[in-house]
């Protein structure tokens, strides 16, 4: 099998993967190609196992990772990605959020993991939002444009029912893989200007969902509290946190059941847009 090229944020990564489950997942998790590029910026090696069911992961020529389950291999190849992106791109400002597009403009949603970002993503794309990227927000600092990091949408739980999963999710032990081409809408594929930022707080008790205005101060503090590389930037990230916050609205948004929660973010982003 010829080896499988992914193009994200200006960069070109070639894997060499001849064994096919590990192939399979790859292909659902990513928009991959065939064609070879003139210039390549990294390179992996990935496969599992001929004997056992152990699975293999090697950048370069750096140690080879050994994992048993399909999640940990999808978990540690993004996790290694990422952080080579970060070093090859070091001229953006990675943020922990999903990014969508609305109108031609991009909302990032910022929280930790395990407060409902995939989820609530999920939902939005059944009201007319498209898709930039479900973890990952690079920010360009001179534009203040968002980047689009197209791969699958993870989700840790099955979502509600007015939100079902397409037949095209690929299924591991503990997550939900939704490809690309299954997302509702489009998947944006060009950096997009800042809208907007609504840092999410899950509250199980809340009966109805609740945007709040965040003052420059406390959506700069956030923002840099989200940042993964913030050492590569001036004031080590702060200056980058502090032009974002000041650029664009910041929102503290307060979860409850989805079908509101996308009204409401629905509407706040539709009063911006349309300013």
């Amino acid at each position: 099998m010829d080896a499988l090229f992914l193009s994200v944020l200006g960069c070109t990564v070639r894997i060499h993967c001849q064994e096919g489950e590990a192939r399979r997942l790859l292909t659902g998790n990513y928009v991959l190609r065939h064609e070879s590029p003139e210039h390549v910026e990294l390179e992996y090696e990935i496969g599992k196992y001929r004997e056992g069911s152990s699975y293999f992961l090697q950048r370069g020529g750096q140690p080879v990772r050994t994992v048993t389950e399909a999640d940990d291999l999808l978990f540690f190849f993004e996790e290694d990605l990422t952080l080579e992106l970060q070093r090859v791109r070091a001229n953006l400002y990675f943020l922990h959020a999903a990014a969508l597009e609305w109108a031609g403009k991009a909302c990032l949603l910022v929280a930790p993991s395990g407060n409902g970002k995939s989820t609530t993503t999920w939902a939005l794309l059944h009201h007319g939002f498209d898709y930039l990227s479900d973890e990952l927000g690079p920010v360009d600092l001179n534009t203040l444009k968002v980047h689009p990091y197209p791969h699958a949408l993870c989700l840790k739980a099955e979502p509600p029912a007015a939100y079902p999963l397409p037949a095209g999710v690929l299924r591991t032990t503990q997550t939900f893989h939704i490809p690309p081409d299954t997302l509702p809408g489009k998947v944006s594929t060009d950096p997009l200007p800042l809208a907007a930022l609504f840092f999410l707080q899950y509250s199980p008790e809340a009966s109805s969902p609740v945007v709040q205005s965040l003052s420059k101060a406390e959506a700069g503090v956030r923002v840099f509290a989200s940042a993964l590389n913030p050492l590569a930037h001036p004031g080590e990230g702060l200056d980058g946190a502090i032009k974002i916050a000041a650029a664009s609205p910041c929102f503290k948004l307060t979860t409850a059941d989805l079908p509101s929660t996308c009204r409401l973010v629905q509407s706040t982003i539709e009063g911006l847009v349309g300013q």
